[in-house]
């Protein structure tokens, strides 16, 4: 059923979520301080036992030198540089098997997969780790290291998204200025964030992304993961200023008032793990070329196959 408001009122919805005054500052530091690290791309071929592609292992060093995997998939016998598609997997998953995730290769585009550091044990298997500790934190990845944005989980896995673009553009395979991303849910999320740190991105595809309008999805579903913080809130008392200042350096809604790629949306008038409200806080924030897709009958799995078959149709128009 319909929890959220309706499509009229969300269509002209602006979020309450504020750019702290040190947003750029903190993210310009944050990603010299891993640029400090070579990139240290590898690059090994994976027996996959697929006739048509190709399946590479990739490496990179992601936040303090960390080193993050991924999979390339590309087309067997290409002889030039294809255009990129760097998708970021969904919470808790991580990058999967190697014969999985064949649409995009199989659409004659490069493919990037990046792993989720620490994540990768809920649905999907996972094989990058997250050396950081944190303070005590509520189970799941939403309050790890939330009392600080310089010590908050996300601060890692959106460098580490950062430094998989930069790595993408180092491989020879890959059409360096041809680079799109894309994600489900906390993939969406990241790509959003990396729309609003990187230049020259072909297009942006947040579906139904997740770690949108923190002010207002901590207070009105009840679903995980938003639900972390308030859990953790309801321990922790009087954390609730500082929290809800470090979520500030970590929104979709901030990342979108400073991304000028292409976009195209989704959400799903159903979804309470991320309401559309939330979506639509960032899609109305979003500074660049924008469309969504507003599927009225769904859940958190949103448009799911016609989200990518239209992704499809728009990088191939």
């Amino acid at each position: 059923m319909f929890t959220d408001l309706p499509e009229a009122q969300l269509r002209s919805y602006e979020s309450s979520q504020v750019d702290p005054p040190d947003f750029d500052a903190f993210w310009d530091a944050t990603l010299a301080e891993s640029r400090g690290f070579d990139l240290a791309l590898t690059v090994a071929p994976v027996d996959s036992g697929l006739r048509t592609i190709e399946v590479f292992d990739v490496s990179f060093a992601g936040y303090g030198g960390h080193r993050v995997h991924a999979w390339l998939r590309l087309p067997v016998g290409i002889t030039q540089p294809l255009p990129a598609l760097v998708e970021f997997v969904g919470y808790g998953g991580g990058r999967g098997h190697a014969v999985e995730k064949l649409f995009w290769s199989s659409a004659g585009f490069a493919h990037l997969q990046m792993d989720t550091r620490g994540q990768g044990s809920i649905w999907s298997p996972g094989d990058t780790a997250d050396p950081h500790g944190s303070a005590p934190s509520s189970p799941g990845f939403m309050t790890r290291g939330i009392e600080s944005p310089e010590t908050y989980y996300y601060r890692r896995v959106i460098t580490d998204a950062v430094r998989a673009i930069e790595a993408a553009r180092s491989l020879p395979a890959i059409y360096a200025t041809r680079i799109s991303v894309l994600g489900f849910s906390q993939g969406g999320g990241l790509a959003l964030a990396v729309a609003g740190l990187v230049d020259g991105l072909r297009a942006v595809f947040p579906f139904v992304p997740f770690l949108c309008d923190f002010p207002r999805a901590i207070t009105i579903t009840d679903s995980d993961p938003y639900r972390e913080i308030g859990r953790y809130l309801a321990v922790h008392r009087a954390k609730a200023t500082a929290v809800q200042k470090t979520l500030g350096y970590f929104d979709g809604v901030n990342f979108a008032r400073r991304a000028t790629a292409p976009a195209w949306f989704s959400t799903a008038l159903m979804d309470t793990t991320c309401p559309p409200s939330t979506v639509f806080a960032a899609f109305n924030a979003y500074r660049g070329e924008k469309k969504i897709v507003v599927w009225p009958f769904n859940a958190h799995e949103g448009g799911q196959i016609e989200d990518e078959l239209a992704a499809l149709r728009i990088l191939t128009a």
